[in-house]
């Protein structure tokens, strides 16, 4: 599963998307983000490719009857599962024409070793930014008129690096590399198309590190450079 990232700043995403889309609707950035914040994260839609939008994590579908159930939904829809996602009631409309793309430095899991587990930060080799597959929607308030957008991060199963590092559950986030992000939002693509594109990233692009057990801390900030710093433990087996 993916609940715990880093996102970027303005400046990264500028460098990474390039001159020609508009990030000024993302003012802020996270060493660590964890979805249950419910907090608003950096998405590029199927709808619009021209701009980088904030929009809250943990997807509200369009049919939600009140802010009562949208909460409860929140905390179940972080993620979306490729191999149901087409048959899921709060993924099935979103996922044929409301693809987006969610922007991050990296991502934090745990490696169970020993009965313990020990937590790695997750980035790709040679990129500050990459972007992780998701899906979004758009949910009316009726009580107070308000639009909310939100959305959700799809997974796949594991590749080789996350099956040792992610070796109990077996996922990770749908990645994509520069070239092929775009692919993505490409409003012409049929269900198989969609579901060839649900691919576990190749093997060689993603590197880990482990690192210390500040990010499971709650008593310590973990909204700090710190939390993604390299930590070994000599118990551990290399990976």
């Amino acid at each position: 599963m993916c609940y715990h990232v880093s996102i970027p700043d303005k400046a990264q995403l500028e460098e990474f998307l390039g001159l020609g889309v508009n990030v000024n609707d993302w003012t802020t950035f996270y060493h660590h983000l964890s979805a249950f914040s419910f907090a608003k994260i950096p998405v590029m839609t199927q709808e619009d490719h021209t701009r980088v939008q904030a929009i809250r994590w943990g997807l509200i579908p369009h049919w939600c009857k009140d802010e009562t159930q949208a909460k409860e939904l929140m905390g179940m829809t972080l993620n979306a599962k490729s191999e149901t996602i087409f048959e899921k009631p709060s993924f099935k409309s979103s996922i044929e024409h409301k693809r987006c793309l969610i922007f991050v430095n990296g991502f934090f899991e745990w490696r169970d070793f020993n009965k313990k587990k020990y937590p790695y930060f997750i980035t790709m080799k040679n990129q500050k930014v990459f972007a992780m597959g998701g899906i979004h929607e758009s949910w009316v308030n009726k009580e107070t008129g308000e639009i909310i957008n939100t959305c959700s991060i799809v997974t796949t199963p594991s590749n080789e690096l996350l099956s040792k590092i992610h070796n109990i559950k077996l996922r990770m986030p749908l990645i994509f590399t520069k070239n092929k992000m775009m692919e993505w939002l490409n409003n012409g693509l049929a269900k198989e198309q969609i579901q060839k594109l649900q691919n576990p990233l190749e093997d060689g692009l993603l590197e880990a590190t482990s690192i210390s057990k500040l990010i499971t801390s709650r008593k310590e900030e973990t909204n700090v450079p710190e939390v993604k710093i390299r930590f070994d433990y000599p118990e551990l087996e290399k990976i």
